[in-house]
């Protein structure tokens, strides 16, 4: 019998879990949210509708089965639940995390649409993941036979993550090569912690390590292997490496001390957080506590920024973007959470340049939104004579990214790459021209979301698992 009927949206409101209050989450790293009880979450994913056809799992990019699992957390199935989950998703945790819910899922929601308020999927993802951790029921991957395939992925972060979890369960050689000391890319040493704890990743790291994924950390391809080497090494290879190049701005002064890239500025956080000493922190360089900061962007990566310089003790927090809100591509949620903080932004404003060396202002330009562009989106243009200068002492560049020069920094001309940099690949299976060489997520994508990362890992897995036995098979013949 059901503990809980499904679809209460009309009886029962949308609760996310409760939010630690602004004033004591500031303070430390930790996540703001609580978790959801079992009786809370129970409720909350007894208000899916089931319908017949959930917009929530089309617009997921790893189509994840949420009405099945809101369904059995609804029911107290909650081993069942974790079970469905973990199929279709790699790290299901983080997921809940970090997603964009608003902008996939639940912004897809049937019930949001009629005005009811979107399911929280993504808090009952965290719950279901969390508990199955508590009670034991995530365990490493346990291959069925060991095989001789062996296969190398370059880059530790999500992508590449879930591609070596995929492999390593059908028995399949693993080495993971990563120029970082600490596995996992962006989840690591970019998400601050309090969106994304760090033993929440680590967990996972030191799960594939026990499942027999091997992790070659500090190792630069090109530098302390050459990615022939690699080739030769492993009987195919997959390029994980997301995008790390930093979109810069130009105008005067812009190399002045005190403009910082947002990646330096967030590793640096992250680091402090698992105890590393960083020189550029103790010195002040990389270091809030006490100054004016202005970050110049309008995504997650400058949400990121923002509420870590809160959390740093920033003197005041400002955030400038040359669109309005609405255009804005980071989660309303986040911007919401950095304006509770105690962070202002400043709308309809661009940088033109910076005051002196160390930078002391940033001259901003005032925007208007002009006449729309191709795709529909209103482009910004300035309103003359409405300059002014924005005192700083620490500016925090979050533009966005690009991909760095692979061919070159890898010594590898042979390797396919578009006029931006990124490597040519096929989305579905990730296979490029080079036999044997794959590619996915933010390299092959550009900057995108960790959910496309995972799926684009998944995916990539399968085709190289279907490329063996199809080579087996001829082998056999």
């Amino acid at each position: 019998m059901a503990k809980q009927p499904m679809l209460k949206f009309v009886s029962v409101e949308r609760d996310m879990p409760e939010k630690r209050a602004a004033g004591a989450r500031k303070q430390d790293f930790g996540e703001i949210y609580q978790e959801y009880a079992k009786a809370k979450a129970e409720e909350q994913a007894s208000r899916c509708s089931q319908c017949g056809v959930p917009y929530c799992q089309n617009h997921c990019p790893l189509h994840n089965n949420i009405p099945d699992w809101l369904n059995l957390t609804a029911t107290g199935r909650l081993k069942e639940a974790y079970e469905v989950s973990q199929a279709t998703n790699t790290f299901p945790e983080i997921c809940g995390r970090i997603c964009p819910q608003d902008r996939l899922c639940e912004g897809n929601c049937v019930i949001e649409q009629s005005g009811h308020g979107t399911v929280t999927i993504g808090a009952v993802e965290k719950y279901i993941t969390d508990t199955a951790w508590e009670n034991g029921w995530v365990t490493p991957v346990v291959p069925a036979q060991e095989r001789t395939e062996s296969v190398g992925i370059i880059g530790a972060g999500p992508g590449g993550l879930a591609a070596a979890e995929r492999l390593r369960a059908q028995g399949i050689q693993v080495t993971v090569y990563d120029r970082y000391d600490r596995a996992g890319g962006l989840l690591t040493y970019g998400i601050p912690g309090f969106k994304l704890e760090k033993d929440v990743v680590m967990r996972r790291i030191d799960q594939l390590e026990q499942g027999g994924v091997t992790m070659k950390l500090n190792c630069n391809i090109g530098t302390d292997i050459t990615f022939g080497a690699l080739r030769g090494q492993h009987d195919a290879v997959i390029i994980a490496t997301g995008v790390y190049k930093t979109r810069d701005l130009g105008g005067e002064g812009a190399t002045a001390d005190g403009i910082v890239n947002a990646i330096d500025y967030l590793t640096t956080s992250n680091r402090l957080s698992f105890g590393d000493t960083v020189p550029e922190f103790d010195s002040g360089e990389l270091n809030a506590a006490g100054k004016k900061v202005v970050v110049i962007g309008g995504g997650d990566t400058a949400m990121d920024c923002v509420r870590t310089a809160i959390r740093q003790g920033a003197e005041s927090v400002k955030c400038l973007y040359r669109r309005d809100r609405a255009n804005m591509p980071g989660s309303q949620r986040e911007v919401n959470n950095a304006e509770e903080e105690g962070v202002i932004f400043e709308w309809l404003a661009a940088p033109a340049g910076f005051v002196g060396n160390p930078v002391s202002a940033v001259k901003v330009q005032k925007m208007r939104l002009g006449a729309p562009d191709v795709s529909g989106r209103q482009s910004p243009e300035v309103i003359e004579g409405a300059d002014y200068n924005e005192a700083a002492d620490l500016v925090i560049k979050a533009l966005g990214f690009e991909a760095e020069d692979l061919p070159t920094l890898w010594g590898s001309p042979e390797l396919p790459v578009t006029r931006w940099g990124t490597v040519k690949a096929e989305y579905e299976t990730g296979a490029t021209e080079l036999e044997g060489v794959y590619a996915i997520g933010d390299i092959v994508r550009g900057a995108s979301l960790v959910v496309w990362a995972i799926r684009d890992g998944r995916d990539c897995a399968d085709a190289i698992l279907t490329k063996f036995a199809a080579v087996n098979k001829i082998a056999a013949e």
